[in-house]
């Protein structure tokens, strides 16, 4: 069968190829590094007390890897904390799990006060899109807006062009700061995250348009949802 499939797709013209490719739903391969998103639902009770601790005893954790940034999250979703990190690999991140798992500090400290603070954990592996690279707010403070679209099957060769010209045209002084664009990778498939900055949640909504109002026909839904940096996050 496998043979099969090869000679059938040796014999399509280019144009063929072409076309078949906007039908993919897979990411373009991606060797560079990959940023995994976390979102932990945290007791309505226990809120205070987890940021609480997170502030005290996230030097255990960022010891082994790179921490982006750590958000509360506001609007959009009550009770939760979003953060990024970093890994050059899979085979990296493998083994940074391991070595926390031997952290006998971060285990006893940390792992075991939170974990009984959640209700629930969420994470995606995401890489920034082709175009994009993460970019420092102007200033710190001010509110970060995380908006995601799930986008029809066909990945950035279909849509790519449009979205980045559509984004583009929000990120502008005076109007919004884009930190960065990533594309899922692992997890919820099909779906484009746009980071933003705003000198306030005022200003976001003065401020706000349809950045995807040029590739609506490409997007099948949307969310978002606006955070405040922790004090102890690298963006804020």
């Amino acid at each position: 069968m496998v043979h099969f499939c090869t000679r059938l797709l040796a014999r399509l013209t280019p144009a063929a190829r072409q076309a078949g490719a906007h039908f993919s739903t897979a990411a373009p391969q991606n060797q560079g590094p990959f940023y995994e998103f976390r979102t932990y639902r945290i007791r309505p009770d226990r809120t205070a007390a987890f940021l609480r601790l997170t502030n005290e005893k996230i030097h255990l954790r960022t010891a082994h890897s790179q921490l982006i940034g750590y958000w509360s999250v506001e609007y959009g979703g009550l009770n939760q904390v979003f953060h990024i990190w970093k890994y050059d690999s899979f085979s990296q991140r493998a083994a940074v799990r391991s070595a926390l798992a031997r952290d006998p500090r971060w285990m006893s400290e940390y792992i075991s006060q939170a974990i009984p603070m959640l209700t629930s954990q969420d994470n995606e592996v995401t890489a920034l899109l082709p175009w994009s690279r993460l970019r420092t707010p102007p200033l710190e403070g001010g509110a970060f807006e995380l908006a995601s679209f799930k986008m029809r099957p066909g990945g950035p060769p279909l849509w790519g062009g449009s979205l980045q010209q559509a984004i583009a045209s929000h990120d502008a002084p005076g109007h919004a700061h884009l930190v960065a664009a990533f594309h899922s990778e692992i997890g919820h498939l099909d779906t484009v995250h746009a980071l933003w900055w705003f000198e306030s949640a005022d200003k976001r909504r003065q401020v706000q348009g349809d950045a995807v109002a040029d590739v609506a026909v490409h997007v099948h839904t949307r969310n978002n949802k606006v955070m405040f940096a922790c004090s102890f996050s690298p963006l804020k």
